[in-house]
């Protein structure tokens, strides 16, 4: 560390910035030979940096120079240059090193009345009242607070308002908000109300490398919102208009600065309590993003009956760091402090990834009793937060530690409770709870102060019965969290596919109603009649009530039926994917209607590379004994398929349904190669070798028009194949098939080898290099292991592929929002963690050359926190489809080789080096890559 208050020479800086991303980053990759690292490579697509990466320079920065570094810079720093600027600027980090003293309490808050019927009535009841108190305290990057007044509030959204009245808004408009965790939010939001209009939280740029990915992503739900005007930052202007170019409603991009209209007053609008008053977009993690449209009404509705079941009092304090575009954050943190008159201590969530210590120095700071988080939070700071950090820590004024947002760990809650008990964190401070947007936030909540109830269930009896029997001693069980029962108002049902009730500790689909459930997803009625029967919306969740409280086992998806018996399919697939020989997390078991056998036929689908009978017959008669010692009753059928017959959602989840249709239209096997593709092949050939360049040009022309009709058709048969399957199996089952079929029918066969060392008991993480987009087609049609890809987030918004990609169910991280960055990295450990392989190109995007680019370390990350082996692909010959910078393209065959599995020997980021770069020398030379 570089002593205190010594003047420092920016080359200085700039040297010492360079060590320490010079060691960083050759922990993460082998030294280019006879290059150094410039001030200006891209930290990105130079130096392989991602968000896990960026995350760790930042601290080993902030550890050499003894500072602070601006907080947007883990996410919007390009170059070393940029780094050794944000060093320069720094504040130092003493006054973070330990706790500052508990701000003097407030006097109690009060709450809006009752007779408050709009948003804005909260807002204006507040600042008659008490103007001059605080409403929020916003940390800034220097670590100082400013705070936001009651009065200063009405008096900024009224000039807001004013001005946007001025722009020709009129009742009813919607109003894109791209704005970062600053001021400036708070006035716009609540003007945009007073307005008349609807706001429309966008997740606002960091990343200007990613503007492409970004623009394509949020154009979408502009343009469903119909947003006729944007509000952004002055950074973002550009992006501001590039989506004005691409939205046609979309008549103004302006910045909380042209809004800023002192002293104006707009007119009064009319506005009921059945108004809009946000459209909430959902993160499109298990489909495309849809807006649940909410009025005033449903959200003072669910503020009020979470404020009822936390036992909201005068003297609370919320902490917060949850991104203002969600509705956790947004509603949860937020508008619920505004309602109840509470103080807010808010930082933006770049302040927390950054150094995740700051959440709990401001719950100490402030007296916080109230904050809420995902679970991935509560384990980053037990993973990430220091010892010293915690010197003079004290939570003990934290009464409720909400966890939602995802799937609640048991594990986690144990960690973090332990860690932080000698800081004052009760058991009973701990709150798992359960919501979603389309009823605002919340929806269940257990018993404030009681600590967690974790539930260890008889696994089999609850993968047979769907009943959640207490397990007993020396078993494996199921471990569970209750969420709580539903708030006041509020009422939770667990239903069978038919929707019949269902008894208590018996899984089914979660249900619920209430006061705040949204009419509907905006412009978009075939989604919300999909989900909203009768008063009740389908959650798409699985879950059991046990003595009247909620606990969530799942998502919803494809029971078997069979002899009386709801068959769990996830368990079985499983423990078929663990024999050697059958490709882990490629095995799809679902039920079909026989009238002979009067109930459903189990059929069990395995990928397998095993071509010879006598090994088929193994595996096969393997499979059978298996499911039989698991459900205790044989498959009607067992099929041994190639690679790619199972199909998978984008995230990777087995779709059971799309695996079902092509099944019982015979199309998981493999087909002969068209017959037209082999004459154009050989035709094509013929004329290279005998005509010269210009008829060998005319045969490459001929199939390149050969190859554009072929990829019309397979993206028109994609399309239908989207609307009449369902999500799920039946979506992975049809882009499989339709891979292998386009392969084929281009004359562009896959030869796989290696399959032995897929053959040991998974799941694994597939790691290939990445020379063409045609490599994900080639590995879905060839490979014969189950996995859920991971792929970046934007692909979700891509034509028909996005539609595919989502519905499949694979994974997507977000590469350009750092804390969605780090929260998917933890769903894909999680997902690995609980069997399923993942296919992830660490490269990160297409290699242009024929050298490999910098690896990324979130594969090797997962492997070794899960424990499992890395395998390394290597595919040859798909750059000649679709080759980069080429009009013409050129059949061939692809060859998968599959490479020895890496076994993690240790934890810690040193070993997630290490095979990282054992995997990159792999894949640099498959063919001399040792075999046992």
């Amino acid at each position: 560390m570089l002593p205190r208050g010594t003047p420092v020479r920016p080359e200085a800086i700039e040297r010492a910035v360079l060590d320490v991303v010079g060691t960083l980053v050759a922990e993460l990759a082998p030294p280019r030979a006879g290059e150094a690292i410039g001030l200006d490579d891209s930290l990105d697509h130079d130096l392989g940096l991602g968000s896990l990466e960026r995350v760790e320079l930042l601290l080993r920065l902030g550890q050499r120079f003894g500072v602070v570094l601006p907080d947007p810079i883990v996410a919007s720093a390009s170059t070393p240059r940029d780094l050794a600027r944000a060093v320069a600027s720094a504040v130092p980090a003493l006054s973070e090193e330990r706790p500052s003293p508990p701000r003097a309490p407030l006097t109690p808050g009060m709450a809006a009345p009752d007779s408050a019927r709009l948003l804005t009535d909260v807002l204006r009841w507040h600042a008659e009242h008490h103007p001059e108190r605080p409403h929020l305290f916003l940390r800034q990057e220097d670590g100082s607070e400013q705070p936001l007044h009651y009065g200063e509030l009405w008096a900024s959204a009224s000039a807001v308002a004013a001005a946007l009245f001025h722009e020709g808004l009129q009742h009813g408009d919607t109003v894109g908000l791209m704005l970062r965790t600053e001021r400036a939010f708070f006035p716009c939001f609540l003007g945009i109300l007073l307005a008349g209009g609807v706001p429309v939280p966008l997740y606002p740029p960091f990343r200007m490398d990613h503007l492409e990915e970004y623009v394509e992503r949020q154009v979408g739900i502009l343009r469903n919102a119909g947003a006729r005007v944007l509000i952004t930052f002055d950074e973002a202007k550009r992006v501001g208009t590039l989506l004005k170019a691409r939205v046609p409603s979309l008549r103004r991009t302006v910045t909380p600065a042209g809004l800023d209209w002192k002293d104006a007053v707009a007119p009064p609008v009319r506005l009921e309590p059945s108004d809009p008053a946000l459209i909430q977009y959902t993160s499109g993690s298990t489909g495309a993003p849809k807006g649940v449209l909410l009025t005033h009404e449903h959200l003072l509705a669910n503020i009020r009956a979470i404020g009822q079941a936390m036992r909201i009092q005068p003297e609370d304090v919320a902490v917060s760091w949850l991104p203002l575009y969600h509705d956790m954050g947004l509603i949860g943190s937020w508008l619920m402090p505004l309602y109840y008159g509470i103080p807010l201590a808010l930082l933006s969530p770049l302040a927390f990834l950054a150094r995740p210590s700051r959440w709990l120095r401001t719950v100490h700071h402030h007296r916080g009793t109230l904050s809420a988080a995902p679970n991935f939070a509560y384990d980053l700071c037990v993973r990430k937060v220091e010892d010293a950090e915690l010197e003079g820590l004290e939570l003990g004024s934290w009464r409720v530690a909400l966890n939602g947002s995802e799937a609640v760990s048991p594990e986690t809650i144990e960690r973090f409770t332990r860690r932080f008990a000698p800081h004052g964190f009760r058991p009973g401070t701990m709150f798992p709870a359960y919501g979603l947007a389309e009823v605002g936030v919340a929806l269940t909540f257990p018993p404030v102060g009681r600590p967690p109830r974790l539930e260890a269930i008889e696994r089999e009896h609850f993968t047979r019965h769907r009943e959640a029997r207490p397990a007993r001693e020396g078993d494996a069980p199921l471990r569970f969290v209750s969420c709580g029962r539903p708030l006041p108002g509020y009422q939770v049902r667990i239903v069978d596919g038919a929707g019949r009730l269902l008894g208590e500790r018996v899984e089914g689909r979660i249900e619920f109603r209430g006061p705040s459930l949204t009419p509907g997803y905006f412009h978009d009625p075939e989604a919300t009649r999909a989900v909203l029967h009768d008063g009740w919306m389908d959650s798409g969740d699985l879950g059991y009530l046990a003595e009247g409280e909620l606990y969530v086992s799942g998502r919803s998806k494809d029971l078997i039926i069979k002899a009386g018996r709801n068959l769990y399919p996830t368990e079985l697939e499983e423990v078929v994917g663990d024999l050697p020989g059958i490709r882990k997390g490629c095995v799809a078991a679902f039920g079909l209607p026989s009238e002979q056998l009067g109930t459903e036929r189990l059929v069990v689908v395995a990928e397998t590379r095993e071509r010879a009978e006598e090994a088929r017959e193994r595996l096969r008669a393997a499979i059978i004994d298996q499911v039989t010692a698991v459900l205790g009753l044989p498959p009607d059928e067992v099929v041994l398929a190639p690679p790619g017959a199972v199909r998978k959602t984008s995230s990777g989840k087995i779709r059971r349904s799309a695996t079902r249709e092509a099944y019982v239209r015979g199309g998981l096997s493999r087909g002969r190669r068209a017959v037209l593709v082999q004459y154009i092949r050989l035709a094509g050939a013929h004329l290279r070798a005998h005509g010269g360049r210009v008829v060998g040009a005319v045969g490459s022309a001929l199939y390149t028009v050969y190859l554009s009709v072929l990829m019309l058709c397979t993206a028109l048969l994609l399309g239908l194949g989207l609307v009449a399957v369902r999500p799920g199996p039946p979506t992975d089952r049809l882009v499989r098939r339709l891979a292998r079929w386009m392969l084929r029918a281009a004359g562009c066969p896959v030869h796989v080898e290696g399959l032995e060392n897929l053959r040991g008991p998974g799941p694994w993480v597939l790691v290939a290099n990445h020379v063409s987009n045609v490599d994900s087609v080639a590995i879905l049609a060839a490979l014969p292991v189950d996995f859920r890809a991971v792929a970046k987030q934007e692909v979700r918004a891509w034509p028909l592929v996005g539609a595919a990609v989502r519905r499949a169910g694979h994974l997507t991280v977000d590469r350009f929002d750092t804390l969605h960055g780090v929260e998917g990295a933890a769903h894909v450990t999680e997902v690995l963690r609980r069997g399923t392989s993942l296919l992830i190109f660490p490269e990160g995007t297409c290699a242009q050359g024929p050298a490999l680019l910098p690896f990324r370390l979130g594969a090797f990350k997962a492997a070794v926190e899960a424990g499992r082996p890395v395998v390394p692909l290597h595919l040859e010959g798909t750059r000649r489809l679709l080759r980069p910078g080429s009009r013409l393209q050129r059949p061939g065959q692809f060859t998968l080789s599959i490479g020895e599995p890496l076994i993690p020997a240790a934890g810690g980021w040193p070993e997630m080096v290490r095979l990282r770069d054992k995997a990159r020398a792999r894949l640099e030379t498959p063919a001399s890559a040792p075999t046992v």
